[in-house]
């Protein structure tokens, strides 16, 4: 194997690491903190691509002109779009399900499945697609790798999930609002008795996780087509990538990514693509049975 092909595979593990981690980092802070499985994770990241698309074709019909700062404008709409819906959806159905997981497991799925038919009944049955923006086409070409080439559009997407990773960082260990996350997610009742409004902590949280689904549904379209069922084929993935890095860990949950990325881009190389994926789940389980709460669990009180 030349050294041309080995980074072209590390370059396309880390562009499913990109969908993957910006998918895990909201999942695994909403069900870090309230211990929900929701479900309907998937639809919001197809909430969000399906914003950006609009977004193109609105840019498209009435500002032609500045077609080449649609997607920056598609990503904040995606994130805004589905933190609203993961607001209302807390406050409307989640709030009332807490401490029963297998009711909001059916509930998210069944609104999962409502999602799904709202996308195909507004946007089709069929896969839509964005033009990539004119300073994202092409590929960079390095002169020290002859023959190696790397999608400006993927590299973007790259950087822009280790900047909303590091500002996800940032929020829960830089500033007081992550502070009472955190205080929440170890001891619930103390953290009420200290004056946190934890309602508010779940409510803001989970809208948090939504918007940030939303961003990678928003990356997902630079790299394919979106239809009404693309969230249910990243949805189990991500409950992988947070089972296997831990629940509670941030830094696990990113890593977790990281290899999980990895590790399918090189068995696809090898294998199927039906048998990279079977390969990676029996060695999740292998490792989960070893540490069943992850590779990079912390510890945590619970009340």
């Amino acid at each position: 194997m030349t050294f041309e092909i080995f980074l072209m595979q590390a370059f396309n593990g880390l562009s499913l690491f990109t969908i993957l981690v910006l998918m895990a980092l909201g999942l695994a802070i909403v069900f870090g903190l309230m211990g929900v499985i929701n479900m309907a994770h998937g639809e919001l990241m197809a909430m969000g691509a399906y914003t950006t698309y609009a977004t193109a074709l609105f840019f498209e019909k009435f500002m032609p002109g500045a077609m080449g700062v649609y997607f920056l404008v598609g990503i904040a709409l995606a994130f805004a779009v589905t933190f609203a819906f993961g607001l209302a959806l807390e406050r409307g159905l989640i709030r009332f399900l807490y401490k029963r997981p297998l009711d909001t497991m059916l509930a998210t799925w069944g609104l999962s499945l409502i999602l799904q038919q709202v996308f195909r009944h507004v946007f089709g049955p069929k896969e839509v697609g964005v033009p990539t923006v004119s300073w994202l086409q092409g590929a960079w070409s390095p002169s020290f790798l002859p023959g190696a080439s790397f999608p400006l559009s993927r590299i973007f997407i790259i950087a822009l999930a280790l900047l909303v990773s590091f500002g996800v960082y940032l929020l829960l260990y830089r500033t007081r609002w992550g502070l009472r996350i955190r205080a929440v997610t170890q001891n619930r009742t103390m953290s009420g008795a200290a004056g946190i409004n934890t309602e508010r902590v779940d409510a803001l949280t989970f809208a948090l996780g939504c918007g940030l689904a939303g961003i990678a549904g928003s990356s997902f379209t630079m790299l394919a087509s979106t239809g009404p069922v693309t969230g249910q084929q990243y949805v189990v993935d991500t409950f992988i990538v947070v089972v296997f890095g831990g629940v509670e860990s941030l830094l696990g949950t990113i890593a977790s990514a990281f290899m999980i990325g990895q590790m399918q881009s090189w068995f696809e190389y090898t294998l199927s693509g039906s048998m990279a994926r079977a390969s990676i789940l029996l060695l999740v389980i292998v490792v989960l049975y070893f540490r069943p709460n992850g590779l990079f669990a912390t510890k945590v009180r619970r009340t």
